[in-house]
């Protein structure tokens, strides 16, 4: 499905744009005399050994929170890329002052106040700031120029960026793996509980009821009405429905026997982890493609995020070119 699109291709506008606090809570940069623990001086404007820890802090949380470690040469490797990004984000943030682009403190005010809203109150919003080493005054710079870069890209790029729908119809006849949907079926069922580790006497009491629900059914009572009645899962307000289901979304024993029936057809007694089921399919949608008019909005933001992430990598690149950039301290690559 195109959705698995979506984040491509965002890693570098992704931490050039606002949007998240790690993105806010990052480095601030400030005038070389002022700062003796420097990392990097970026046409004289200093990146401090703060700014780069405080920004490698917020990437360590999220590989602890994938239950992954950053230690050794991966945190170096690590420092060298998130350094690297700090002096792209300066570089950018310099080219902004270039084209006179100013941020109003208006804008600034209702960007904190936005992130605000995502605490429980001002007390979880001051303590989230201590955590990353910051202070309001520091949080509305940073902001100020996020928002200048945005504004510069938006102004020097993606303005300019425009997609055909020639462009778009390319693309969805290229990858028809996107946008594939796979089969789904509609099935209800009849669920008796018990443990993959009961002893023998419960899974016999089970096994007792769904034979008995079995039975109902077999002398023409309505499946619904017997998943009402005896059915013990969630579903059994609903007459045992499940709604639609693709292959990978239910256990398997439960998937394979589904499948494998038409719409219409019951099945046997069949055992999961969860207990005893019986399985009516009620519906089945083969494999389709999704129609381009439904995606073609999506493909056209993807492809044009893609080509201004290119032209932003274009544009730091000539500036890197035309800068004074020395990296100190042990932070070279």
């Amino acid at each position: 499905m195109f959705c698995r699109l979506s984040h491509v291709g965002r890693g570098l506008i992704g931490l050039l744009l606002l949007g998240a606090m790690v993105l806010v809570f990052g480095g601030n940069a400030q005038a070389a005399k002022t700062v003796k623990d420097k990392v990097a001086v970026v046409n004289g404007v200093v990146i401090s050994r703060k700014d780069l820890n405080r920004s490698v802090d917020q990437t360590r949380r999220r590989f602890v929170q994938m239950g992954q470690k950053l230690e050794g040469k991966n945190l170096k490797n690590v420092e060298n890329k998130v350094l690297d990004t700090l002096i792209d984000r300066e570089l950018l943030y310099q080219e902004s002052e270039k084209e006179g682009i100013k941020i109003s403190k208006d804008k600034i005010n209702k960007e904190v106040a936005d992130l605000q809203k995502k605490f429980s109150d001002k007390k979880a919003f001051s303590e989230a700031l201590k955590t990353v080493n910051l202070t309001e005054s520091e949080l509305k710079n940073q902001i100020k120029r996020q928002l200048a870069i945005k504004e510069l890209i938006d102004r020097k790029i993606a303005s300019k960026i425009k997609i055909t729908d020639k462009e778009a119809k390319e693309f969805y006849d290229k990858h028809p793996e996107y946008f594939k949907q796979p089969e789904e079926v509609r099935a209800s069922h009849i669920l008796v509980k018990v443990a993959s580790d009961a002893d023998k006497k419960k899974v016999a009491a089970a096994k007792k009821k769904i034979e008995a629900a079995q039975a109902r059914l077999k002398k023409g009572d309505d499946f619904a009405k017997v998943a009402k009645e005896v059915s013990e899962g969630p579903s059994a307000k609903k007459g045992g429905d499940l709604g639609f289901f693709k292959k990978g979304q239910m256990v398997k024993p439960f998937e394979d026997a589904a499948f494998a029936m038409k719409p219409g057809q019951t099945s046997g007694i069949v055992r999961t982890r969860f207990g005893f089921h019986i399985i009516k399919v009620t519906d089945k949608k083969p494999e389709s493609m999704t129609d381009f008019k439904k995606v073609e909005d999506k493909i056209k933001t993807y492809l044009k995020q893609k080509k201004v992430q290119e032209d932003v990598q274009t544009l730091i690149a000539g500036l890197r070119k035309k800068a004074k950039i020395e990296k100190v301290m042990g932070a070279e690559k």
